[in-house]
């Protein structure tokens, strides 16, 4: 089937730097796309070029069944891009900013239409304060309406929650939510990889490729593997006898420990251990993996079959 977005084989260098090493992805229309994985992965570069603001090194980009690189400028005006560091200008207001913006992209009529984004975004009751006078979370959401104001039909996010304290980043996904009901389609970079269950589907990026592609859920499923969750004391004793002991990927979270096992055998011979070395366990159940234990287990095993 085809996707509103189609990437084949795209590479992508900084000078010596190999920035994408051949990915190729498909995102159907109405998606909330994620990509995630840690900062100098690919992702950036990967949206760049999707808007247009990058040349391919090798390889193709087709936005609604156009190559980017043939009708830029069409495509460009179909589509909305916030990207990490977004340009607000701080001596003007959110209604300036908006309105700026929406010159920019020629929207003339655009007066209802900044007033339904502001009541989207709930920035209606501070429309006449400055942008450099609104919190993190507030300038993050007057981005978002300034990137809305042309209606584009997919919406380019590049890592927007980065920085943004965990109240405002809840609302920003709320809003984002309401615009999948919209139809529009979302792909979103970010490093957090909690987001990525919030997506219809995921690209997990790491040194420039994608190692793997499909929905959480499935991701989660595709190690065959359970989380461990132990709560004990004293913690760091644990994580450094287990570490020693066992060849189970291991995190260490606060107070507990999470241990991808495959079998009840496993969780057995893991307590034991902890038995053995005086370490109190105070709780302990069987999840699903969470998608960073899946993400540093794929990581792990590229390196050791690399």
């Amino acid at each position: 089937m085809n996707g509103i977005i189609e990437i084949n084989n795209l590479h992508r260098r900084y000078g010596e730097t190999v920035a994408l090493r051949g990915i190729s992805l498909r995102i159907k229309k109405g998606e909330m796309f994620g990509f995630v994985g840690p900062d100098g992965a690919g992702k950036t570069t990967t949206i760049r070029i999707m808007c247009g603001l990058l040349n391919p090194g090798e390889g193709t980009v087709r936005l609604f069944d156009e190559d980017i690189l043939e009708k830029r400028n069409v495509i460009q005006k179909r589509i909305g891009y916030l990207s990490q560091k977004f340009s607000l200008y701080g001596d003007l207001t959110v209604d300036e900013n908006i309105e700026f913006f929406a010159e920019i992209h020629n929207v003339t009529d655009y007066k209802r239409r900044r007033d339904e984004l502001l009541e989207f975004t709930r920035l209606k009751p501070f429309r006449k304060r400055l942008a450099e006078k609104l919190s993190g979370g507030m300038k993050q959401k007057l981005a978002l309406a300034c990137s809305l104001i042309h209606k584009p039909e997919i919406l380019f996010l590049d890592e927007p929650t980065t920085g943004v304290d965990p109240v405002s980043r809840r609302d920003f996904w709320k809003i984002l939510a309401d615009l999948i009901k919209e139809k529009i389609t979302i792909v979103m970079a970010t490093p957090y990889l909690d987001e990525a269950e919030r997506c219809s589907r995921v690209a997990m990026f790491n040194n420039g490729e994608i190692i793997t592609c499909d929905t959480p859920d499935n991701i989660k499923k595709s190690i065959g593997l359970m989380s461990l969750e132990i709560v004990c004391k004293p913690i760091k004793v644990a994580y450094e006898l287990l570490s020693s002991e066992i060849n189970n990927d291991i995190q260490l979270f606060g107070d507990r420990i999470n241990v991808l096992v495959k079998s009840q055998g496993e969780t057995d011979s893991i307590l034991r251990i902890l038995n053995s070395g005086n370490v109190e366990v105070v709780d302990r159940r069987l999840t699903e993996p969470s998608i960073e234990n899946v993400f540093m287990n794929l990581i792990k095993h590229r390196k050791l079959n690399g």
